[in-house]
């Protein structure tokens, strides 16, 4: 049995398709909320709630850890990484002072991470293997 990389069209097409499901996942849990909340002291939070944020990481796993178990590693970290980054970007750009693009470079390295820990292991335990070091 190949155990090797899966070629490129089907690595291509799994990077979009990872990147359309991350920009679709996105939507669903985060674009809907636009409203920053007003505290009783005048300062303001949001406009995202914690819970929402959480959903959002929680599912992104499934498809994350399918494809990297499926050898498509490059769809599961750079899809994912890509669509959450240009999610990040559309929903934050109206920010005026310009700051949007701290949490936009914020978003990128914090699912380039998570995305290729998750693939790591997705990928081990596929092979039937250790964790790389153990």
């Amino acid at each position: 049995m190949n155990q090797g990389p899966r070629k490129p069209v089907p690595q291509l097409v799994s990077i979009l398709l990872l990147a359309g499901v991350s920009l679709a996942v996105w939507a669903a849990w985060l674009g809907w909320d636009q409203h920053r909340d007003v505290q009783p002291d005048g300062s303001t939070t949001g406009p995202y709630e914690a819970w929402q944020v959480i959903g959002l990481a929680l599912i992104l796993l499934a498809p994350v850890y399918w494809a990297a178990s499926r050898r498509y590693t490059p769809g599961a970290v750079l899809g994912t990484t890509a669509g959450l980054t240009v999610a990040a970007y559309y929903d934050w750009s109206d920010d005026s002072s310009g700051l949007y693009m701290v949490g936009v470079v914020l978003v990128m390295l914090g699912s380039l991470v998570v995305t290729t820990a998750v693939s790591a292991i997705a990928s081990a335990r596929h092979r039937g293997g250790q964790l790389p070091g153990h």
